[in-house]
C-alpha cells in the first residue's frame, strides 16, 4: 500500500512543486528555459515508455511466442488514437498557440490548464498500470523501476505546474489562487493511475495491453507537443540536448 501511495503521489507532487515558482518568479519563464524543459519531459517520456512500458509488456506477451508483438503493437496504435480522440474533443492550447489569444468561449488560462491535465493522463495511467503489474507478481517491473518512474514523471511534471501558475499570476491572479489553480492542473493524475490501477489488476491476463496503451498515449503527447516546443522559434540545440 505504501509503494502504491508513493507512486501516485510522487508525480503530484512534482506539479504541486511546480505550481510553487509562482511564489518565486515575477516573470513567466525565458523560452530557452520552456525549450529545455520541453525536451528533458520528451526525454523522460521516452525512456519511461520504453523501459517501464513497452518492454514490460512484450517480456508479460512471450508465452505468445512468435505472436508476442500483437499486444504490444495493438495497445500502443490504441492509446495513440485514444489521445488523438481527446485532443479533437477537449478545447486546450497546443504548443504552437500557447501566445495566441483566446479562441471560443474558452480563456487562455483555462485552455493551458486543459493541456496540461491532458498531458498528465497518460502519465497517471503508465504509474497505475506498473504499479498493477508490480503488484501482479510476475516481477516484470521492479518496486525501484517503478519509483524512478514516478520520480522522472514528477520531474518533468514540474515545469507543467510553473507553466498555469506563473502565467495566471501575470494576468492579475493572486498568488495564492494561481498556485492552487497550478497545483490543481495535476489532479487529473493521480485519479487516472488510481482508476487503472484498479481496472489492470481486476484483468490481469490484459496487462500487456494496458502497458503498452499507457506508452502510445504518452509518446503522442511527446510528438504532438513536447517536440514542437522544444524545437520551436527558430532553430536552438537546448530542447535536443535535454532531450538525450
Amino acid at each position: 500500500m505504501l509503494e502504491v501511495l508513493r507512486g501516485i503521489f510522487i508525480p503530484f507532487l512534482g506539479t504541486v512543486l511546480g505550481a510553487a515558482t509562482v511564489f518565486i518568479f515575477r516573470k513567466g519563464m525565458s523560452s530557452r528555459v520552456q525549450r529545455a524543459f520541453s525536451g528533458f519531459a520528451a526525454g523522460v517520456m521516452v525512456a519511461a515508455s520504453v523501459w517501464s512500458l513497452i518492454i514490460p509488456s512484450i517480456e508479460q506477451s512471450a508465452s505468445l511466442g512468435g505472436l508476442a508483438f500483437i499486444p504490444v503493437t495493438l495497445g500502443i496504435w490504441v492509446g495513440f488514437f485514444f489521445l488523438m480522440l481527446l485532443d479533437k474533443i477537449i478545447p486546450h492550447l497546443h504548443a504552437n498557440d500557447m501566445s495566441e489569444g483566446p479562441k471560443n468561449n474558452l480563456s487562455r488560462s483555462t485552455k493551458m490548464i486543459l493541456a496540461v491535465a491532458l498531458h498528465n493522463l497518460p502519465e497517471g495511467m503508465a504509474v497505475g498500470v506498473a504499479l498493477a503489474s508490480l503488484a501482479s507478481g510476475e516481477n516484470l517491473i521492479s518496486s525501484a523501476a517503478t519509483l524512478a518512474l514516478s520520480i522522472g514523471i514528477a520531474i518533468q511534471n514540474f515545469p507543467e505546474g510553473a507553466i498555469i501558475s506563473v502565467p495566471l499570476y501575470d494576468e492579475g491572479m493572486s498568488k495564492k489562487k494561481a498556485f492552487i489553480f497550478g497545483a490543481l492542473s495535476g489532479i487529473v493524475e493521480p485519479i487516472g493511475a488510481v482508476i487503472t490501477l484498479i481496472i489492470a489488476s481486476s484483468v490481469a491476463t490484459l496487462l500487456p495491453y494496458f502497458l503498452s496503451f499507457a506508452a502510445g498515449a504518452m509518446l503522442y503527447v511527446v510528438v504532438e507537443e513536447f517536440i514542437p516546443e522544444m524545437t520551436g522559434e527558430g532553430h536552438s540545440h537546448t530542447g535536443t540536448v535535454f532531450f538525450f
